[in-house]
């Protein structure tokens, strides 16, 4: 008799898993089995460089398609976050995806109540904005590598906290590729009755609160963006880097490409050194600006989740921070989409926000 054929076999398996999964909802599966997440050993090639055509640039100035069709629209903050409701984000027409593209892109953040967006859809809706991350060393739903998965209960391990203060939780995602994320998706489905809020903070915005003399040191030196923390939590629990490269230099002040202002682009989490000062340099400088954007209350918004809110924002011009006050209550999951964007740039002829006659209108 001839021996199985072992890799049809596993395939099947997995195709099969796949299948059955398509059955379920996350938040069912979170809700039956904890910590689903799977972390297998396949490995990626180097992401390759594309051009990322922002869906923003085909927008109507106006948004009408979301103004004209929403129950209500309003602002949170007036430096940053838009509530939507009356809307459904899988049913948008690709209009409103464009148009979509360009609020989040004007406001930082947009957030939407009582979504029906299933997994399955959030894929489809994000690869409009852009190719989908696949995360280096996370684990992620069976047959769904694009998925980021958010899930903390009582019986995470408190030591991954025990250095950790909130202030230390400010980031923008992935931002050590290449091509970093640029509007991302994240929808929370389960929470408890009371704490696991999010916070965002504008990066134009903190940019602009900045002295002239400031602005004007830091626009045009870049920083070196690093995921080596998340690199070596991997290793400790032996799981498989699915790339090789960890590592990417980024402009300290980017443009955005569809709104054309001025953002800082460096955070705790992940921004690690300025190219060409000496490390004492370095550190006082970015220590400072860390601290000037974790400051920055005036141009922050907290989003107190409810089931099935999604929260849709921009990474290359935002920074957030999930407050964990909730590890010994219940569960919080949720999952989240991260399509990739352009290469981070600074164009000199770029504004700042305020600077704008449009933003200023707008606000």
């Amino acid at each position: 008799m001839s021996p199985p054929n072992t890799e049809a076999a596993a395939q099947d398996t997995i195709n099969h898993v796949a299948q059955d999964f398509e059955k379920i909802s996350l938040k069912q599966l979170a809700r039956e089995k904890g910590r689903y997440l799977v972390y297998p050993e396949t490995k990626y090639p180097e992401l390759e460089p594309f051009n990322h055509d922002d869906p923003g640039l085909r927008a109507d100035p106006t948004k009408s398609s979301l103004y004209d069709n929403a129950e209500k629209i309003f602002d949170v903050t007036p430096r940053i976050g838009t509530e939507i409701h009356g809307i459904q984000l899988h049913q948008l027409t690709e209009q409103q995806k464009d148009d979509l593209a360009l609020l989040v892109a004007q406001r930082g953040v947009v957030f939407f109540r009582k979504q029906e967006l299933d997994v399955h859809q959030a894929l489809e809706l994000g690869r409009h904005y852009g190719p989908l991350h696949v995360h280096t060393v996370f684990g992620h739903p069976p047959g769904l590598p694009e998925v980021h998965v958010v899930y903390f209960d009582t019986k995470t391990p408190r030591k991954y906290f025990s250095s950790f203060t909130s202030g230390d939780g400010w980031h923008s995602d992935i931002t050590y590729e290449p091509q970093p994320a640029g509007l991302t998706i994240l929808k929370i489905d389960t929470l408890p009755e009371v704490g696991g809020d999010t916070m965002w903070a504008s990066g134009y915005a903190a940019y602009d609160r900045l002295s002239p003399a400031m602005q004007k040191f830091v626009e045009g030196l870049e920083a070196v963006h690093s995921g080596d923390q998340q690199i070596a939590d991997a290793d400790a629990q032996g799981h498989t880097r699915r790339r090789v490269s960890y590592e990417a230099v980024h402009p300290v002040v980017r443009t955005h490409p569809v709104t054309g202002w001025k953002s800082l682009f460096v955070q705790r989490a992940f921004t690690r050194r300025i190219v060409g000062l000496s490390r004492r340099e370095s550190e006082a400088i970015l220590n400072f600006l860390f601290n000037h954007i974790e400051a920055g209350h005036d141009f922050q918004v907290r989003l107190r989740w409810e089931e099935d809110t999604v929260a849709v924002w921009d990474n290359r011009i935002t920074f957030h921070n999930a407050i964990f006050d909730y590890l010994d209550i219940s569960p919080r999951h949720g999952f989240r989409v991260t399509p990739l964007a352009e290469k981070p740039y600074f164009d000199p002829k770029s504004k700042a926000q305020y600077a704008d006659p449009i933003a200023t209108k707008q606000n």
